[in-house]
Protein backbone atom coordinates (compact mmCIF):
# COMPACT_ATOMS: atom_id res chain seq x y z
CA UNK A 1 0.00 0.00 0.00
CA UNK A 2 2.73 2.63 0.71
CA UNK A 3 3.99 2.95 -3.17
CA UNK A 4 -0.28 3.42 -3.62
CA UNK A 5 0.18 6.00 -1.37
CA UNK A 6 2.80 7.45 -2.66
CA UNK A 7 1.87 8.13 -5.70
CA UNK A 8 -0.88 9.63 -5.25
CA UNK A 9 0.24 12.16 -2.60
CA UNK A 10 2.96 12.41 -5.47
CA UNK A 11 -0.21 13.62 -8.08
CA UNK A 12 -0.06 17.11 -6.06
CA UNK A 13 3.75 17.60 -6.18
CA UNK A 14 4.02 16.55 -10.12
CA UNK A 15 1.39 19.27 -10.52
CA UNK A 16 2.92 21.81 -8.60
CA UNK A 17 6.19 21.46 -10.22
CA UNK A 18 4.76 21.52 -13.77
CA UNK A 19 3.05 24.48 -15.72
CA UNK A 20 -0.28 22.83 -16.33
CA UNK A 21 -2.78 25.56 -16.63
CA UNK A 22 -6.62 26.02 -16.68
CA UNK A 23 -9.68 28.95 -16.36
CA UNK A 24 -12.06 31.49 -14.33
CA UNK A 25 -12.50 34.92 -15.40
CA UNK A 26 -13.05 35.61 -18.71
CA UNK A 27 -11.73 37.94 -21.54
CA UNK A 28 -10.89 41.51 -20.65
CA UNK A 29 -13.23 40.95 -17.52
CA UNK A 30 -10.34 39.45 -16.56
CA UNK A 31 -8.58 42.91 -15.28
CA UNK A 32 -12.46 44.81 -15.74
CA UNK A 33 -14.39 42.78 -13.28
CA UNK A 34 -18.14 43.26 -13.89
CA UNK A 35 -18.10 46.76 -15.81
CA UNK A 36 -19.42 46.74 -18.89
CA UNK A 37 -16.79 49.08 -21.48
CA UNK A 38 -18.25 49.36 -25.14
CA UNK A 39 -14.74 49.29 -26.67
CA UNK A 40 -14.62 46.14 -25.68
CA UNK A 41 -17.66 43.34 -26.73
CA UNK A 42 -16.91 40.51 -24.63
CA UNK A 43 -17.54 42.68 -21.77
CA UNK A 44 -21.51 42.86 -22.41
CA UNK A 45 -21.71 38.50 -21.31
CA UNK A 46 -21.93 39.55 -17.86
CA UNK A 47 -24.24 42.21 -17.09
CA UNK A 48 -27.85 41.37 -19.36
CA UNK A 49 -28.25 45.44 -19.62
CA UNK A 50 -24.54 46.03 -20.91
CA UNK A 51 -25.25 45.00 -24.95
CA UNK A 52 -27.60 48.14 -24.95
CA UNK A 53 -24.14 49.96 -24.83
CA UNK A 54 -22.12 48.11 -27.87
CA UNK A 55 -23.95 49.52 -30.76
CA UNK A 56 -25.39 51.55 -32.95
CA UNK A 57 -29.59 51.71 -33.66
CA UNK A 58 -30.40 49.39 -36.21
CA UNK A 59 -27.04 47.97 -36.53
CA UNK A 60 -25.26 44.25 -35.55
CA UNK A 61 -21.99 43.83 -33.56
CA UNK A 62 -20.44 40.50 -33.24
CA UNK A 63 -17.44 38.81 -32.26
CA UNK A 64 -14.87 36.54 -33.62
CA UNK A 65 -13.00 34.41 -31.97
CA UNK A 66 -12.53 33.50 -28.48
CA UNK A 67 -11.86 34.11 -25.99
CA UNK A 68 -10.26 31.69 -24.88
CA UNK A 69 -9.83 30.94 -20.95
CA UNK A 70 -7.87 28.64 -19.06
CA UNK A 71 -5.98 29.01 -15.70
CA UNK A 72 -5.75 26.60 -12.43
CA UNK A 73 -5.45 27.25 -8.99
CA UNK A 74 -4.25 24.99 -6.05
CA UNK A 75 -4.28 24.56 -2.37
CA UNK A 76 -0.91 25.66 -0.51
CA UNK A 77 0.80 22.73 1.58
CA UNK A 78 3.85 23.88 3.78
CA UNK A 79 6.55 21.70 3.16
CA UNK A 80 4.99 19.46 0.81
CA UNK A 81 7.94 17.03 -0.08
CA UNK A 82 9.28 17.12 3.65
CA UNK A 83 5.38 15.91 4.57
CA UNK A 84 5.08 12.60 1.60
CA UNK A 85 8.85 11.53 2.60
CA UNK A 86 7.50 11.43 6.44
CA UNK A 87 4.40 9.34 5.38
CA UNK A 88 7.04 7.04 3.07
CA UNK A 89 8.70 6.61 6.44
CA UNK A 90 5.96 5.76 8.09
CA UNK A 91 4.28 3.25 5.63
CA UNK A 92 8.00 1.51 4.27
CA UNK A 93 8.44 0.52 8.40
CA UNK A 94 7.75 -3.16 9.16
CA UNK A 95 5.36 -3.14 12.20
CA UNK A 96 5.18 -6.83 12.61
CA UNK A 97 8.70 -6.87 14.85
CA UNK A 98 7.18 -4.13 17.03
CA UNK A 99 4.25 -6.68 17.92
CA UNK A 100 6.64 -10.08 17.97
CA UNK A 101 9.11 -9.02 20.03
CA UNK A 102 6.90 -8.02 22.82
CA UNK A 103 7.69 -10.16 25.87
CA UNK A 104 4.52 -12.15 27.93
CA UNK A 105 4.87 -9.00 30.44
CA UNK A 106 4.60 -6.29 27.71
CA UNK A 107 1.78 -8.10 25.98
CA UNK A 108 0.33 -8.31 29.61
CA UNK A 109 0.67 -4.89 30.07
CA UNK A 110 -1.19 -3.99 26.94
CA UNK A 111 -4.02 -5.97 28.46
CA UNK A 112 -3.17 -8.84 25.75
CA UNK A 113 -2.78 -12.38 25.59
CA UNK A 114 -2.03 -15.46 23.68
CA UNK A 115 -5.27 -15.50 23.27
CA UNK A 116 -6.47 -12.30 22.27
CA UNK A 117 -7.63 -11.52 19.28
CA UNK A 118 -6.58 -9.48 16.03
CA UNK A 119 -9.27 -6.80 16.69
CA UNK A 120 -8.49 -6.75 20.24
CA UNK A 121 -4.43 -6.29 18.98
CA UNK A 122 -4.57 -3.53 16.99
CA UNK A 123 -7.28 -1.73 19.22
CA UNK A 124 -4.40 -2.21 22.47
CA UNK A 125 -1.28 -1.18 20.15
CA UNK A 126 -3.54 2.21 18.73
CA UNK A 127 -4.46 3.25 22.06
CA UNK A 128 -1.16 2.99 24.00
CA UNK A 129 2.08 4.70 23.76
CA UNK A 130 4.29 2.21 21.49
CA UNK A 131 6.57 2.74 18.22
CA UNK A 132 3.33 1.58 16.41
CA UNK A 133 1.12 4.48 17.67
CA UNK A 134 3.44 7.08 17.93
CA UNK A 135 4.21 6.52 13.68
CA UNK A 136 0.52 6.41 13.19
CA UNK A 137 -0.03 9.56 15.32
CA UNK A 138 2.11 11.29 13.22
CA UNK A 139 0.89 9.97 10.05
CA UNK A 140 -2.41 10.88 10.70
CA UNK A 141 -1.42 14.57 11.47
CA UNK A 142 0.23 15.10 8.29
CA UNK A 143 -2.80 13.49 6.34
CA UNK A 144 -4.88 15.69 7.82
CA UNK A 145 -2.94 18.25 7.08
CA UNK A 146 -2.72 17.44 3.38
CA UNK A 147 -6.61 16.62 2.96
CA UNK A 148 -7.30 20.08 4.29
CA UNK A 149 -5.07 22.05 2.26
CA UNK A 150 -3.63 19.85 -0.43
CA UNK A 151 -6.13 20.25 -3.56
CA UNK A 152 -5.64 21.40 -7.76
CA UNK A 153 -8.41 22.51 -9.75
CA UNK A 154 -8.08 23.42 -13.43
CA UNK A 155 -11.07 25.66 -15.60
CA UNK A 156 -10.95 26.45 -19.08
CA UNK A 157 -14.12 28.04 -21.46
CA UNK A 158 -14.41 29.24 -25.11
CA UNK A 159 -17.17 31.91 -26.51
CA UNK A 160 -18.47 30.27 -29.98
CA UNK A 161 -17.34 31.74 -32.75
CA UNK A 162 -18.92 35.04 -33.63
CA UNK A 163 -20.34 35.40 -30.18
CA UNK A 164 -21.65 37.62 -28.56
CA UNK A 165 -24.19 39.09 -31.66
CA UNK A 166 -25.61 42.02 -30.23
CA UNK A 167 -28.65 43.65 -33.01
CA UNK A 168 -30.08 46.76 -31.40
CA UNK A 169 -33.60 47.97 -33.34
CA UNK A 170 -35.13 51.28 -34.02
CA UNK A 171 -37.36 51.48 -31.18
CA UNK A 172 -33.79 51.57 -28.96
CA UNK A 173 -33.83 47.79 -28.06
CA UNK A 174 -30.91 45.38 -28.34
CA UNK A 175 -31.01 41.80 -28.57
CA UNK A 176 -28.13 38.94 -27.78
CA UNK A 177 -27.10 35.72 -28.36
CA UNK A 178 -24.06 34.27 -26.47
CA UNK A 179 -23.22 30.95 -26.32
CA UNK A 180 -19.41 29.26 -24.39
CA UNK A 181 -18.14 25.88 -23.34
CA UNK A 182 -16.35 25.39 -20.27
CA UNK A 183 -15.30 23.17 -18.23
CA UNK A 184 -13.95 22.79 -14.43
CA UNK A 185 -11.99 19.58 -12.81
CA UNK A 186 -11.10 19.25 -8.77
CA UNK A 187 -8.38 17.10 -7.33
CA UNK A 188 -8.49 16.37 -4.03
CA UNK A 189 -7.64 14.24 -0.81
CA UNK A 190 -10.25 12.77 1.31
CA UNK A 191 -8.04 12.06 4.49
CA UNK A 192 -9.19 9.30 6.53
CA UNK A 193 -7.14 7.93 9.96
CA UNK A 194 -4.52 5.15 9.57
CA UNK A 195 -5.88 2.26 11.76
CA UNK A 196 -4.35 -0.99 12.02
CA UNK A 197 -4.87 -4.68 10.47
CA UNK A 198 -3.63 -7.66 12.01
CA UNK A 199 -3.43 -10.74 10.99
CA UNK A 200 -1.69 -13.06 13.06
CA UNK A 201 1.80 -11.77 13.58
CA UNK A 202 1.37 -9.63 10.70
CA UNK A 203 0.73 -5.83 11.62
CA UNK A 204 -0.21 -3.24 8.51
CA UNK A 205 -1.46 -0.24 8.55
CA UNK A 206 -4.76 0.70 7.02
CA UNK A 207 -6.92 3.85 5.91
CA UNK A 208 -9.71 4.66 3.35
CA UNK A 209 -7.83 7.91 2.56
CA UNK A 210 -8.68 8.39 -1.40
CA UNK A 211 -8.55 10.47 -4.41
CA UNK A 212 -12.00 12.46 -5.34
CA UNK A 213 -11.86 13.94 -8.26
CA UNK A 214 -14.76 16.35 -9.67
CA UNK A 215 -15.79 17.38 -13.02
CA UNK A 216 -18.04 19.61 -14.32
CA UNK A 217 -19.01 20.53 -18.28
CA UNK A 218 -21.38 23.50 -18.99
CA UNK A 219 -22.21 23.94 -22.96
CA UNK A 220 -24.29 27.21 -22.37
CA UNK A 221 -26.38 29.46 -24.97
CA UNK A 222 -28.12 32.50 -23.82
CA UNK A 223 -30.70 34.99 -25.60
CA UNK A 224 -30.95 38.52 -23.88
CA UNK A 225 -32.82 41.30 -24.34
CA UNK A 226 -31.51 45.07 -23.06
CA UNK A 227 -33.67 48.22 -23.16
CA UNK A 228 -33.07 52.34 -22.40
CA UNK A 229 -36.30 53.23 -20.50
CA UNK A 230 -36.47 57.29 -21.76
CA UNK A 231 -34.10 59.89 -22.38
CA UNK A 232 -33.37 61.97 -19.70
CA UNK A 233 -30.71 64.64 -20.54
CA UNK A 234 -28.54 63.69 -17.43
CA UNK A 235 -27.95 59.96 -18.29
CA UNK A 236 -29.84 57.01 -19.30
CA UNK A 237 -31.13 53.59 -17.34
CA UNK A 238 -30.69 50.93 -18.93
CA UNK A 239 -32.62 47.51 -17.79
CA UNK A 240 -31.52 43.82 -19.38
CA UNK A 241 -32.40 40.10 -18.74
CA UNK A 242 -30.92 37.03 -20.22
CA UNK A 243 -32.20 33.56 -20.34
CA UNK A 244 -29.10 31.07 -20.33
CA UNK A 245 -29.58 27.01 -21.22
CA UNK A 246 -27.30 24.58 -19.60
CA UNK A 247 -26.45 21.39 -20.21
CA UNK A 248 -24.54 20.40 -17.24
CA UNK A 249 -22.32 17.38 -16.99
CA UNK A 250 -21.72 16.70 -13.74
CA UNK A 251 -19.19 13.73 -12.36
CA UNK A 252 -16.69 12.26 -9.47
CA UNK A 253 -14.79 9.69 -8.51
CA UNK A 254 -12.84 8.55 -5.73
CA UNK A 255 -10.46 5.49 -5.62
CA UNK A 256 -8.83 4.53 -2.63
CA UNK A 257 -4.83 4.84 -2.42
CA UNK A 258 -4.74 1.37 -0.88
CA UNK A 259 -6.38 0.22 -4.18
CA UNK A 260 -4.41 -2.83 -6.07
CA UNK A 261 -6.00 -1.69 -9.05
CA UNK A 262 -4.18 0.58 -11.87
CA UNK A 263 -6.42 3.49 -11.85
CA UNK A 264 -4.83 5.82 -14.48
CA UNK A 265 -7.37 3.97 -16.76
CA UNK A 266 -10.35 4.56 -14.85
CA UNK A 267 -9.34 8.37 -14.41
CA UNK A 268 -8.87 9.02 -18.14
CA UNK A 269 -11.69 7.61 -18.84
CA UNK A 270 -13.62 9.71 -16.13
CA UNK A 271 -11.88 12.81 -18.04
CA UNK A 272 -12.32 11.48 -21.23
CA UNK A 273 -16.26 10.92 -21.14
CA UNK A 274 -19.25 13.31 -20.56
CA UNK A 275 -21.78 11.39 -18.58
CA UNK A 276 -25.01 12.52 -16.48
CA UNK A 277 -25.71 15.58 -18.99
CA UNK A 278 -28.52 17.28 -17.36
CA UNK A 279 -30.54 20.07 -18.82
CA UNK A 280 -31.72 23.86 -16.85
CA UNK A 281 -32.00 27.24 -17.56
CA UNK A 282 -30.96 29.99 -15.27
CA UNK A 283 -32.44 33.60 -14.99
CA UNK A 284 -29.71 36.41 -15.66
CA UNK A 285 -31.09 40.32 -14.87
CA UNK A 286 -28.64 43.61 -15.28
CA UNK A 287 -29.21 47.34 -14.93
CA UNK A 288 -26.65 50.16 -15.87
CA UNK A 289 -27.08 53.75 -15.15
CA UNK A 290 -24.97 55.35 -17.73
CA UNK A 291 -23.68 59.17 -17.97
CA UNK A 292 -21.32 61.49 -19.73
CA UNK A 293 -18.01 60.08 -17.49
CA UNK A 294 -19.24 57.55 -14.95
CA UNK A 295 -21.58 54.38 -15.08
CA UNK A 296 -22.93 52.43 -12.34
CA UNK A 297 -24.16 48.80 -12.81
CA UNK A 298 -26.05 45.98 -10.79
CA UNK A 299 -26.29 41.86 -11.75
CA UNK A 300 -28.07 39.01 -10.54
CA UNK A 301 -26.37 36.32 -12.07
CA UNK A 302 -28.74 33.22 -11.43
CA UNK A 303 -31.90 34.43 -10.11
CA UNK A 304 -33.91 31.20 -10.23
CA UNK A 305 -31.46 29.54 -8.74
CA UNK A 306 -31.28 26.07 -10.83
CA UNK A 307 -30.11 22.91 -9.38
CA UNK A 308 -27.94 20.03 -11.41
CA UNK A 309 -27.20 16.42 -9.73
CA UNK A 310 -24.10 14.71 -9.40
CA UNK A 311 -23.56 10.81 -10.41
CA UNK A 312 -24.34 9.01 -7.71
CA UNK A 313 -21.72 7.01 -5.82
CA UNK A 314 -21.23 4.39 -3.45
CA UNK A 315 -24.03 2.05 -5.12
CA UNK A 316 -22.05 -1.57 -4.29
CA UNK A 317 -24.37 -3.72 -6.14
CA UNK A 318 -23.04 -6.54 -8.44
CA UNK A 319 -19.15 -5.17 -7.25
CA UNK A 320 -16.41 -7.86 -6.28
CA UNK A 321 -12.65 -7.86 -4.99
CA UNK A 322 -11.24 -4.27 -4.82
CA UNK A 323 -13.98 -2.73 -6.59
CA UNK A 324 -16.12 -3.75 -3.95
CA UNK A 325 -13.82 -2.72 -1.21
CA UNK A 326 -13.17 1.18 -2.74
CA UNK A 327 -17.32 1.46 -2.69
CA UNK A 328 -17.38 -0.05 0.66
CA UNK A 329 -14.99 2.66 2.12
CA UNK A 330 -16.61 5.36 -0.04
CA UNK A 331 -19.47 4.80 2.08
CA UNK A 332 -17.34 4.85 5.19
CA UNK A 333 -16.44 8.23 4.01
CA UNK A 334 -19.70 9.05 2.89
CA UNK A 335 -21.08 8.30 6.96
CA UNK A 336 -17.96 10.42 8.22
CA UNK A 337 -19.34 13.41 6.39
CA UNK A 338 -16.59 13.86 4.06
CA UNK A 339 -18.48 13.70 0.85
CA UNK A 340 -22.15 13.05 -0.49
CA UNK A 341 -23.12 10.05 -2.24
CA UNK A 342 -25.97 11.86 -3.98
CA UNK A 343 -24.63 15.29 -4.53
CA UNK A 344 -26.66 18.90 -6.21
CA UNK A 345 -24.88 21.98 -7.26
CA UNK A 346 -27.62 24.26 -6.85
CA UNK A 347 -26.38 27.70 -8.84
CA UNK A 348 -26.96 30.12 -6.22
CA UNK A 349 -28.54 33.68 -7.01
CA UNK A 350 -25.46 36.36 -7.10
CA UNK A 351 -25.15 40.33 -6.78
CA UNK A 352 -22.91 42.47 -8.48
CA UNK A 353 -22.27 46.20 -8.53
CA UNK A 354 -19.76 48.15 -10.31
CA UNK A 355 -18.87 51.81 -10.58
CA UNK A 356 -16.61 53.78 -12.74
CA UNK A 357 -15.66 57.13 -14.11
CA UNK A 358 -14.34 57.59 -17.73
CA UNK A 359 -14.03 59.47 -20.82
CA UNK A 360 -16.47 60.12 -22.93
CA UNK A 361 -16.00 57.48 -25.20
CA UNK A 362 -14.37 54.76 -22.88
CA UNK A 363 -11.19 54.70 -23.99
CA UNK A 364 -9.52 55.93 -20.03
CA UNK A 365 -11.70 54.37 -17.52
CA UNK A 366 -11.14 53.86 -13.76
CA UNK A 367 -13.52 50.67 -12.41
CA UNK A 368 -14.12 48.67 -9.78
CA UNK A 369 -16.78 45.80 -9.04
CA UNK A 370 -17.87 43.95 -5.74
CA UNK A 371 -20.09 40.56 -5.35
CA UNK A 372 -22.07 41.54 -2.36
CA UNK A 373 -22.30 37.61 -1.91
CA UNK A 374 -20.55 34.50 -1.56
CA UNK A 375 -21.38 31.57 -3.97
CA UNK A 376 -19.96 28.27 -4.67
CA UNK A 377 -18.88 26.99 -8.10
CA UNK A 378 -20.26 23.37 -9.28
CA UNK A 379 -17.12 21.58 -7.09
CA UNK A 380 -17.92 23.27 -4.50
CA UNK A 381 -15.18 26.13 -3.77
CA UNK A 382 -16.76 29.04 -3.09
CA UNK A 383 -15.83 33.08 -4.58
CA UNK A 384 -16.58 36.26 -3.63
CA UNK A 385 -14.91 38.66 -6.48
CA UNK A 386 -13.39 42.19 -5.71
CA UNK A 387 -11.70 44.29 -8.38
CA UNK A 388 -10.38 47.48 -9.23
CA UNK A 389 -8.81 48.38 -12.92
CA UNK A 390 -7.59 51.29 -14.89
CA UNK A 391 -7.83 50.84 -18.66
CA UNK A 392 -6.96 52.34 -21.81
CA UNK A 393 -8.42 51.38 -24.91
CA UNK A 394 -6.01 53.23 -28.15
CA UNK A 395 -7.70 54.42 -30.83
CA UNK A 396 -4.91 53.93 -33.05
CA UNK A 397 -4.43 50.65 -34.90
CA UNK A 398 -0.29 50.74 -33.63
CA UNK A 399 -0.64 51.67 -30.16
CA UNK A 400 -1.68 49.21 -27.90
CA UNK A 401 -4.49 49.47 -25.10
CA UNK A 402 -3.58 48.71 -21.95
CA UNK A 403 -5.52 46.99 -18.54
CA UNK A 404 -4.31 46.58 -15.23
CA UNK A 405 -5.97 46.11 -11.92
CA UNK A 406 -6.50 43.80 -8.95
CA UNK A 407 -8.30 41.57 -7.72
CA UNK A 408 -8.97 39.33 -4.69
CA UNK A 409 -11.00 36.23 -3.53
CA UNK A 410 -12.99 37.43 -0.29
CA UNK A 411 -14.18 33.75 0.22
CA UNK A 412 -13.18 30.27 -0.03
CA UNK A 413 -9.54 30.48 -0.81
CA UNK A 414 -8.37 34.11 -0.18
CA UNK A 415 -5.91 34.58 -2.98
CA UNK A 416 -5.34 38.13 -4.24
CA UNK A 417 -4.03 38.85 -8.19
CA UNK A 418 -2.24 41.23 -9.88
CA UNK A 419 -4.22 41.70 -13.35
CA UNK A 420 -2.75 42.87 -16.52
CA UNK A 421 -3.57 42.87 -20.29
CA UNK A 422 -3.12 44.30 -23.52
CA UNK A 423 -4.99 44.47 -27.10
CA UNK A 424 -3.14 44.55 -30.16
CA UNK A 425 -3.74 46.57 -33.07
CA UNK A 426 -7.59 47.25 -31.65
CA UNK A 427 -8.26 43.36 -32.28
CA UNK A 428 -5.96 41.22 -30.32
CA UNK A 429 -6.86 40.60 -26.34
CA UNK A 430 -4.28 39.17 -23.96
CA UNK A 431 -5.33 39.04 -20.31
CA UNK A 432 -3.75 37.69 -17.43
CA UNK A 433 -4.70 36.95 -13.87
CA UNK A 434 -1.59 35.98 -11.63
CA UNK A 435 -1.97 35.05 -8.23
CA UNK A 436 0.79 37.02 -5.38
CA UNK A 437 0.30 34.28 -2.86
CA UNK A 438 3.25 31.35 -4.01
CA UNK A 439 3.29 27.71 -3.13
CA UNK A 440 4.96 27.34 0.36
CA UNK A 441 8.89 26.55 -1.24
CA UNK A 442 7.97 27.06 -4.26
CA UNK A 443 8.53 30.25 -6.74
CA UNK A 444 5.31 29.15 -8.85
CA UNK A 445 1.83 30.99 -8.19
CA UNK A 446 -1.00 28.80 -6.60
CA UNK A 447 -3.47 30.41 -9.12
CA UNK A 448 -2.53 31.84 -12.89
CA UNK A 449 -5.85 32.85 -15.28
CA UNK A 450 -5.09 33.36 -19.25
CA UNK A 451 -7.34 34.70 -21.70
CA UNK A 452 -7.12 35.19 -25.48
CA UNK A 453 -9.51 36.61 -27.73
CA UNK A 454 -9.09 38.54 -31.60
CA UNK A 455 -12.59 40.60 -32.15
CA UNK A 456 -13.50 43.09 -34.80
CA UNK A 457 -12.24 46.76 -34.02
CA UNK A 458 -14.93 49.24 -32.90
Amino acid sequence: MDDLLMRYLLLFMGIISTGVIASYPTGTNTVLGSYANRQSLITSSYNPAAPYLMTNISSFRAGFLGPLNLGFEMGDVKDLEDQVEDLEEVFDEDYSDAFTSLSASELSALGLSSSSTDAEIAEALLNSDNEVSRAIAQANRVLSNIGESAYVKFSGSVHAPFTPIIYKTNNRGAFTIDADASFVNRVGILADDIGLAVSGEEVDLATDTAVHVKKVTDYRFGIGYSQALGRPVSGALILGGKLNFHSMGLGQEVVLVSSDEDSSDSFDDFFMSRKNAQSNVSIDLGAIWTAKNYQLGATVKSLNEPEFDFDEIGNCEGLSGSSLSNCNAIGRLSNNGQLSLNETYKMKAQLTVDAAIMSTNQNWSLAASHDVNSVADPVGDRHQWNTVSLSYFSGNLFFPGIRLGYRKNESGSKLSYMTMGTTLFRRLDFDLAYSLEKVSGESIPRSLYLSLAYGFAF
